[in-house]
This record gives structure tokens, C-alpha cells and sequence, in this order.
């Protein structure tokens, strides 16, 4: 009796694995699942876990051996997903960033949605100038620490939070004189919210970067925000394209292409390289996502999409979940008491662990930080002209939910938003794709003139080079529809093959199964075996006869 209790429990234990997630506190929660069980109940643990309802702007992010970062399938069972050996270790993270933050239902919400963005501010995916700079870490100040007291905050006391990867001591004074000053008496929810509102306006919002080359093979970073579609390179926004203007995403290998069609019809393709043919497919998966939320009204009007227009190549992939119209409309209807939210406070950081505590980290001396003003979060202050990048337009209230005053931010022309002073390098450690140090290392003083990627326009092109580039993706296109027919035709080839063993086997074979038998005994098939099949054997044996007359006489 013993046992068989016993090898009841090791049988069990064998059904289940553990998994540990991360949450955006850097608190964990750890459980026991099915091997079996899907993504779905994994992340409703969560939620539950958190008493979260507006669930659908987050998702668990995973790493696979090879450092490929991935997004958890629903869907599909947790333990065929992961490449590696249980126990699990995973990651809670903001997914599909919401367009307008302060109109989330819940408070719970938006204080998970705060975490998130204070981790971009923090890992440098975040950019912004100095006067916002300094605003947004003030309020992180208001959130965590609440009103200045000089009892308990001596002087310098805002050197002791790193809220970007690196800032001078000019900035950290102007911090502390908005939190001194002008944030006194705001609660920790006012805080957050007004932290969300001004971080909302940002350029970098929502960004979640992936490393790229151009055909030039200049370093790139790819992302797709609530807005649409952008390309950050050098100190750069070189493109930005509205969701409505995303008409197509493909990848094949390590080459990604982005379709859109413009003003005036208009129509672009954006060609890149990632790193690896895995890092290439996570950002075709991404990008499908992104499109499918923020884009559509109804989620029954989600397709399932194919990388490739060739026949029997590519991968398949369709979203599964509710579109962003949904999630608001179902987020309106919450009602219930607001749950209760246990802020982390001065709990260090496990991935940035002086985010709220712990010395300032600078790459400059400290002797020398009042020379050096290092500015990587100015940007947006001037427009540069670029006669080569796409033009950067805003989005208009009229075509999407998004808020009007963020749709008011920019209206460039043909014009380049320049985010910073600096090249746009958000930590490696944080990036959704692995990154080889070489491959994306640019001099601060080297000057990018925006032209990223080869733009093949359909109606004209304006230049030699673009001419060019255009012959070359024609002959790119004509090799891939010769190897479709090919490989068509070996398709065809195979079925006749197919087709002809099944025929020998119903006309030859002595083979007495039942729906063989059922065959033979039709009138067609019997019609067809002494009428076309049993001439055209005679045929083939007096053919086969006379050929090896031939061999022998010779």
C-alpha cells in the first residue's frame, strides 16, 4: 500500500514542474503546474495572483538557451515552448503598451504600467530632454519616498536613485528641486499618474527595441509602439509609419520587410537584417501583434499570417487575444472596490538594482561630471532635415483611439525627430534579440544622415542608387518565384508519384483490404483497368521487350 502511495506521488511529481516568474517589482511567484497545462493558466495565476482584470496589455517574456527572447504562447502547452529543462524561470512585463495610460479602469493597472516604464526610463529605452528628465524622475521621487523632508533627506539625497543609465549632478539637483518644491503633498497615485501622462508624450514611448542592420549594414533599432512602426538609428527617428500605413510584414532568414502604402499611393518597402534567422522570426511575431491590437476594431477580424508569398515556405502565425478597442470597451465596465496595492518602496531591484536604492552608477569621474554634461536624454529639441528618411507624421485623432494631445506632438513633414544627443543604445542585457558587441557599437561623434534602409518606391525613383536597389530586389523577386515553381513542381512530380503507387497497387496487387476491394469492384474502375490500363501495361512490356532486344544483340 505504501508503495503504491509512493510511486503515485513520483508519478505525479513527474506530471508537474515548477515555475518561478518575475514579477515588476522584482518580487517572484512561484508555482506547480501540469506539463500539460497551457500559457493562458499560467498567466491567469498570475493575474490572480496580482487581482489584476485589465490583464490583455501584458503578457511572459522567457529567454531560450540561446539568449532568444520570446513572448509565451497562450495558446500552446508552457513545457513545448521552452527549450530548456524545467524548473521555469520567466518574466512579467507590459506588452502591448496602453496608447493613453491615465484612461486605464484600474489603479492596479497603472501603477504595473509605472513599474514597466520606470524600467524603460531606467535601462535607456526611455529618451527624452533634460526639463522631462528631470520631471519624470521627480515624480518617481513623489511615488516612492513621498513629500521632501529635510529630516530624513539630507543634502544630495536624489544621487542616491539611478533612474537613467547615466545623468549629472546638474540634473540630480534640478530633481530634487522639483521634488522639493513643486510635487509636495501628491500622493503616490497622483504621482504615478502624472508620471504616465508626461512619459505618454515621449517620442521612445512604448518602445521595446530590437537590434537590426540596414542594407548598408549600419546599426538600427526596430520597434513598434501603440502609434505605429519606428526606426531609431544613430540620435534618430528616422521612420516612423502609422499602423493604417502598415500594409505587410515579412521575413525570410534574417531579412525583414516592412510594406506600407503613403499619401498620394505611395508605396515603401523598408528592408533589414537582424542578427539571427530566430531573432529575425521573434520580430516578424512582434510586429504581427502589434498590428493586430493596436489596428483592428473587432478581434474576429484577426488572420492568421504567413511570412512568405511562396508556396509551401514560411511560418504561420496568428494573434490570439483581444484587439485594444475591446479592452477598453470591457475595461469600462469594471466594477468593483479597487483592490489593494502593496507599492514596493525602497525594495532594491534585482535588474537594476539602484533603481530605488543604492549609489548613482556614471561612466564619467566624478571630478570631472560638472565639465562633462552628458545629455543623453536631450532630444526633441530640434528637427533636422533629411532628404532620405521617410517623413515623420503625428496621428490624428480622426484615425485612431489614441489621444489628441499626442497626436499633436510632431507634424515634420519631411523632417527627422532627433530623440538625443547620443546614439540611441538601450542596455544589451534588456534587448529582445542577442546582440553581438561588435555589431552595434557606434562613436558618439560619428553623425548618421538618416538613411537607414533601402525605400523601393513602385511609382518612380529619384536617384541612381534607388534604381539600383530597385533592379536588385527585382532580381531578388524573380529568383524567389523560380524557386516557387520549382518547387511546385516537385510538389506536382510527387503526388503523380504518389498517385501512380496507389494505382499499381490496386491493379497488381493481391492485397485484400476492404476499401481496396470496395475500389476494384466499382464499374469505372473496371471499365478503366481493360479499357486504358491493361493496353497501356501491353504497351510498356512490348516497349521494355524490344529495348532489351537491343542491349542483348549489342
Amino acid at each position: 500500500m505504501l508503495s503504491r502511495l509512493m510511486s503515485g506521488s513520483v508519478r505525479n511529481l513527474e506530471r508537474e514542474f515548477m515555475c518561478t516568474v518575475r514579477l515588476l517589482d522584482d518580487t517572484e511567484y512561484t508555482c506547480s503546474i501540469q506539463r500539460d497545462a497551457k500559457g493562458q493558466y499560467l498567466f491567469d495565476l498570475i493575474c490572480h495572483h496580482l487581482n489584476l482584470l485589465e490583464k490583455d496589455y501584458f503578457g511572459i517574456r522567457y529567454v531560450d538557451p540561446d539568449k532568444q527572447r520570446h513572448w509565451l504562447e497562450f495558446t500552446k502547452s508552457i513545457s513545448k515552448q521552452m527549450k530548456s529543462q524545467p524548473p521555469f524561470t520567466m518574466c512579467l512585463r507590459v506588452k502591448f503598451y496602453p496608447p493613453d495610460p491615465a484612461a486605464l479602469k484600474e489603479e492596479i493597472t497603472r501603477y504595473l504600467v509605472f513599474l514597466q516604464i520606470k524600467r524603460d526610463l531606467y535601462h535607456g529605452r526611455l529618451l527624452c530632454k533634460t526639463s522631462d528628465a528631470a520631471m519624470l524622475a521627480a515624480y518617481i521621487l513623489q511615488a516612492e519616498i513621498g513629500d521632501y523632508d529635510p529630516g530624513k533627506h539630507p543634502e544630495g539625497y536624489s544621487s542616491k536613485f539611478q533612474f537613467f543609465p547615466k545623468h549629472s549632478e546638474k540634473l540630480e539637483r534640478r530633481i530634487a528641486e522639483i521634488h522639493k518644491t513643486e510635487l509636495i503633498g501628491q500622493t503616490p497615485e497622483t504621482a504615478e499618474l502624472k508620471f504616465l501622462q508626461k512619459a505618454q508624450m515621449l517620442e521612445t514611448y512604448g518602445v521595446d527595441p530590437h537590434p537590426c542592420k540596414d542594407v548598408s549594414g549600419n546599426p538600427a533599432f526596430l520597434a513598434f509602439t501603440p502609434f505605429g512602426f519606428v526606426v531609431l538609428q544613430g540620435n534618430k527617428r528616422v521612420h516612423f509609419l502609422k499602423w493604417d500605413e502598415v500594409t505587410k510584414l515579412k521575413f525570410e532568414g534574417k531579412t525583414f520587410h516592412i510594406y506600407a502604402n503613403q499619401k498620394e499611393d505611395k508605396k515603401i518597402i523598408l528592408t533589414y537584417f537582424a542578427p539571427t534567422p530566430e531573432a529575425c522570426k521573434h520580430l516578424w511575431k512582434c510586429g504581427v501583434e502589434n498590428q493586430a491590437f493596436y489596428k483592428l476594431e473587432k478581434s474576429s477580424q484577426v488572420r492568421t499570417v504567413s511570412s512568405s508569398n511562396l508556396f509551401f515556405k514560411g511560418s504561420r502565425f496568428r494573434y490570439s487575444g483581444r484587439v485594444a478597442k475591446e479592452v477598453m470597451e470591457q475595461s469600462a465596465k469594471i466594477k468593483r472596490e479597487p483592490p489593494e496595492i502593496h507599492r514596493a518602496g525602497l525594495v532594491p531591484s534585482r535588474s537594476c538594482p539602484s533603481i530605488t536604492h543604492g549609489p548613482r552608477l556614471s561612466s564619467v569621474p566624478r571630478t570631472r561630471r560638472r565639465a562633462v554634461h552628458i545629455s543623453i536624454m536631450e532630444g526633441l529639441e530640434s528637427l533636422r532635415d533629411s532628404a532620405h528618411s521617410t517623413p515623420v507624421r503625428s496621428v490624428s485623432h480622426s484615425e485612431s483611439f489614441i489621444p489628441r494631445s499626442r497626436s499633436q506632438v510632431t507634424d515634420s513633414g519631411d523632417r527627422t525627430a532627433v530623440i538625443s544627443d547620443e546614439t540611441y543604445s538601450p542596455s544589451d542585457s534588456v534587448l529582445p534579440t542577442p546582440v553581438a558587441e561588435h555589431s552595434l557599437e557606434l562613436a558618439v561623434s560619428r553623425q548618421i544622415n538618416g538613411a537607414p534602409c533601402s525605400i523601393e518606391e513602385e511609382k518612380e525613383s529619384e536617384a541612381g542608387t534607388a534604381g539600383g536597389e530597385a533592379a536588385l530586389s527585382e532580381m531578388e523577386q524573380v529568383n524567389k518565384f523560380v524557386l516557387s515553381v520549382l518547387r511546385l513542381l516537385l510538389v506536382t512530380i510527387g503526388l503523380l508519384f504518389v498517385l501512380l503507387l496507389l494505382l499499381i497497387i490496386l491493379t497488381e496487387s493481391d492485397l485484400d483490404i476492404a476499401f481496396l476491394r470496395d475500389i476494384r469492384q466499382t464499374p469505372e474502375f473496371e471499365q478503366f483497368h481493360y479499357e486504358y490500363f491493361c493496353p497501356l501495361r501491353r504497351w510498356f512490356a512490348c516497349k521494355l521487350r524490344w529495348v532489351g532486344g537491343l542491349l542483348i544483340n549489342k
